[in-house]
């Protein structure tokens, strides 16, 4: 309580999802059966993610062909033509391996809650399922003569191993690699338990190449080699701080291998390496993009992979002789069954073209995007609704798709000030048309000073596309939204977005959409901080705690830190703090935010984000009932690179309100900054409430001179999704 002699009621405004814990619990993550730890890293840069470019590539034997997954199907080119023929439909399929004598393919596929092994018959077309147990199988190789595949599954204990399985007319019979090994240092972000990942058989058949990270306590491992029958001697060929993405593969000679690497960069570039000993590696490409997932052509003169050099992914080779690049390009598209057309329209209330957010689900009840769309999925789904996770795209309000004729089921979304729109299209066989008019909720004239803004976003975070300014604009503008904070921080050894570092707004905002680039601090053992509007200089290195290296201190401390940043102009708040309510009488605590937001060192609180919402919104509670004031902000954490994540920028979102007079992107970043360190602020991501109590608004003072005094309040809400409390 308040000493002053005139006591003073404060208060905020704060919405937080109306879905009860019941419902909540309803959805689950997509593959709930792998026991491993941070499933946003591994599910997006391991396990094989439905994007509308190539995802991964394998050479045909005599070197004149690949086979790659597109679009969640597989599909065979030959490497001197444009057309592109489909091979399988059904699932969603991914991971080609192509047998030696060229007539089978081994593949994963994606079933809904799990993914399986599948053997594709070329000559016939038919395709026999190898596993079936309802675990998720990936990374499929087969063994130089075929009668074994190699593959990556989370059997028996959930965690990623290497199993090895014999193949015997159609049926795979499968035994581990090697027994299951626990380690005893502490690990960050992964496991105790040892993992294998990335499989690929040495050309006599003898041995195996992989990622493993026996006591290693960063990054999913170095890369290894084991003979088949003395799997538990390893020998060490690459020792680093790997990312999931490694996939080695063994040269045709024995003598080589070569793999992705972000090693000194902030980007993952192909290397080689030797196969006999922990040698020195070299770069093999070089860009400010990902290349990843390489394929050594059958006589080694060649490279196939994967890139994001253009912003979505697509299939790259390589000459090894002299280092000529090009794309392999996808001027046709030959289906593997009848297709139409599909052109969708979206327009305002005034007839004008606009973005949106849409999800296609055709009559076979897979989904669809346009060829050059970023294709989106959420990470978690209610199983009881729907067989497969949402997928999305971003639309600039006028789309054309390819998709089974017949009827479809389309859902459209423009921020949480417009109505969603949903709709049956009956998609003929040649060519459809749809125009469909996106509504506004209604609102108070007083709500045109309130601007929407995003103060936790990653516009690269190690995903599958290579995000840009331009593109992350994009994004916001479909989403409906005003304003992104793009808060530039370490993933691994390296910071993706730091090029773009600057205390202007970026260059790419438009009339729209401003961004803005500014920083987390990382540190698990204090807390991650955002610092939103620096004016000076990125605070290096951006994080501290980080045991068994140079920077394993706990110094510096989040207070410093909110004081280095606070030296520069910015406002600090604390990022998606808690999943739980900490319980000081039964375990140790060491987040710092209580002594920071006493020490008056925090703007703001990101009660709606990546944690838990009830736990997030009781500790601001019980921040607020000491009388310390902390404004409510949401941020979503999105990772706006990623193929797979838990929704795209501006889901949770914080409206501030502002004076509405801003001239310049620069202006209304300082005034929207000024108004959330003063709690005109909301924090939502679904309904949006207005508030006010004797004409003051959120972040006003109310002062009660007399015992008793009269009070009168209004408000309003507004919704895009129904309520009921």
């Amino acid at each position: 309580m308040s000493q002053s002699k005139v006591p003073t009621i404060i208060f905020f405004i704060f919405c937080i999802i109306s879905f009860s814990i019941d419902a909540l619990a309803q959805r689950e993550p997509v593959l709930k059966q792998i026991d491993v730890p941070h499933d946003y890293y591994f599910r997006e840069m391991y396990l094989p993610q439905f994007t509308t470019g190539p995802s991964a590539v394998a050479w045909s034997p005599d070197g004149e062909e690949v086979v790659y997954s597109m679009s969640g199907t597989l599909w065979r080119q030959r490497v001197d033509e444009t057309s592109a023929t489909q091979l399988t439909s059904g699932g969603y399929d991914y991971q080609p391996d192509w047998s030696s004598d060229g007539s089978q393919i081994v593949f994963a596929r994606y079933t809904g809650n799990a993914v399986e092994l599948q053997l594709l018959e070329l000559a016939t077309g038919k395709t026999i399922t190898l596993t079936n147990d309802g675990h998720v199988n990936v990374d499929p190789r087969f063994s130089p003569d075929g009668s074994q595949v190699a593959y990556v599954s989370t059997k028996d204990t959930g965690h990623f191993r290497i199993w090895i399985g014999t193949l015997t007319n159609g049926k795979l019979t499968s035994i581990p690699l090697s027994p299951e090994r626990e380690t005893k240092i502490p690990r960050y972000y992964y496991s105790q338990w040892d993992h294998q990942l990335s499989p690929c058989w040495s050309p006599d058949g003898q041995s195996l190449i992989f990622i493993s990270n026996p006591d290693n306590i960063y990054g999913t491992g170095s890369i290894y080699k084991a003979e088949i029958n003395n799997s538990e001697k390893l020998t060490l060929l690459v020792k680093e701080e790997t990312a999931w993405r490694t996939k080695p593969d063994w040269s045709p000679d024995g003598q080589r291998i070569i793999y992705a690497s972000y090693l000194g960069r902030q980007w993952h570039q192909l290397w080689i390496s030797t196969t006999d000993q922990q040698g020195n590696a070299y770069p093999m490409t070089y860009g400010d993009f990902d290349n990843t997932n390489p394929r050594w052509s059958p006589d080694a003169n060649r490279i196939a992979y994967i890139s994001n050099k253009n912003g979505n992914t697509s299939l790259w080779i390589q000459n090894v002789l002299g280092g000529k690049t090009y794309e392999l390009p996808i001027q046709q598209r030959v289906y593997h069954q009848p297709v139409a057309t599909l052109t969708l329209s979206i327009v305002n209330e005034a007839g004008e073209q606009t973005p949106a957010r849409v999800s296609i689900i055709g009559s076979d009840g897979r989904s669809y995007a346009p060829y050059d769309a970023w294709i989106h999925s959420d990470d978690a789904f209610d199983r009881s609704k729907q067989q497969y996770e949402t997928h999305y795209f971003h639309s600039t309000g006028l789309s054309t798709i390819e998709l089974p004729p017949g009827k479809a089921e389309v859902t459209i979304w423009h921020g949480l000030e417009n109505k969603i729109h949903k709709q049956s299209i009956n998609v003929s066989d040649k060519t459809t048309v749809a125009r469909i008019k996106l509504h506004p909720l209604s609102f108070p004239s007083s709500w045109k000073t309130w601007v929407s803004g995003d103060v936790h976003v990653h516009m690269n975070y190690g995903g599958h596309y290579r995000n840009r300014p331009s593109q992350m604009i994009a994004q916001a503008e479909a989403e409906d939204l005003d304003l992104v904070f793009n808060t530039i921080v370490n993933k691994e050894q390296r910071i993706p977005d730091m090029e773009y570092f600057s205390v202007e707004t970026d260059r790419a905002s438009n009339t729209k959409v401003t961004l803005m680039h500014s920083q987390e601090h990382h540190t698990s053992y204090w807390g991650h901080m955002g610092l939103l509007g620096l004016k000076d200089y990125y605070l290096i290195p951006g994080y501290s705690t980080y045991p068994q290296t140079a920077i394993a201190s706990a110094h510096p401390s989040n207070s410093i830190v909110a004081d280095l940043a606070r030296e520069q102009g910015a406002v600090v708040g604390y990022v998606h703090p808690f999943y739980e309510v900490p319980n000081p009488a039964t375990e140790e605590i060491h987040n710092a935010l209580p002594v920071d937001v006493a020490l008056g060192k925090i703007d703001y609180y990101e009660t709606v984000g990546f944690s838990y919402h009830k736990p997030s919104a009781e500790v601001w509670h019980r921040l607020l009932n000491c009388g310390f004031r902390v404004s409510a902000a949401g941020g979503t954490d999105a990772m706006a690179n990623y193929a797979s994540l838990r929704g795209p920028v501006g889901v949770d979102r914080t409206y501030v309100q502002t004076r509405g007079t801003a001239t310049d992107s620069n202006q209304l970043v300082s005034d929207w900054l000024d108004g959330l360190k003063k709690g005109k602020t909301l924090a939502t991501n679904s309904a949006i409430l207005g508030f006010e109590i004797n004409q003051s608004g959120p972040g006003s003072e109310i002062q009660v001179k007399d015992k008793k005094i009269k009070v009168n309040y209004k408000g309003f809400m507004r919704s895009v999704i129904p309520m009921d409390h």
